[in-house]
């Protein structure tokens, strides 16, 4: 199965998205202290530092969940189930900014983060639990 190509491909998208997102949220933060703008009587510098911040912790989040792809592909086994939480957190965030983007980028910038939650869920299906039948070694003793 092409699960492990998938993983990797997915890791290295999310690493680059990390980085994209971090100089976005940078360019913005640089524009906003720049040019003291102010919404609705917020400090400048508050909102700068706020936008710093996101940027961080959004292209945290994107590395972290990239980590865990590229472990899951080296091992070429299925993450735990805190991992798998944070792979399925990342590709519904992917889902809701798809549908945010499509009114405010347009449909190539919606087309990237499905492909992208697309991997994610590709990944977290392909290396889901397997079949739980009678031939499973999971399998506890037969009922009675």
């Amino acid at each position: 199965m092409a699960r492990r190509p998938v993983a990797w491909v997915a890791a290295i998208v999310l690493l680059l998205e990390a980085l994209g997102a971090v100089f976005v949220n940078g360019v913005l933060a640089t524009v906003v202290d720049n040019q003291r703008m102010s919404l609705a009587g917020l400090d400048p510098g508050a909102m700068s530092t706020g936008t710093w911040a996101l940027g961080a912790v959004l292209g945290l989040c994107l590395v972290l969940c990239a980590a865990v792809l590229v472990r899951t592909a080296v091992r070429d086994r299925a993450p735990g189930r805190v991992a798998r939480c944070a792979l399925i957190g990342c590709a519904v965030v992917h889902a809701v900014l798809g549908a945010v983007t499509v009114g405010l980028v347009g449909w190539p910038a919606f087309a990237f983060l499905m492909v992208v939650m697309g991997m994610l869920v590709l990944v977290v299906v392909a290396y889901g639990p397997g079949p739980r039948g009678r031939g499973s070694r999971a399998e506890g003793p037969a009922p009675a």
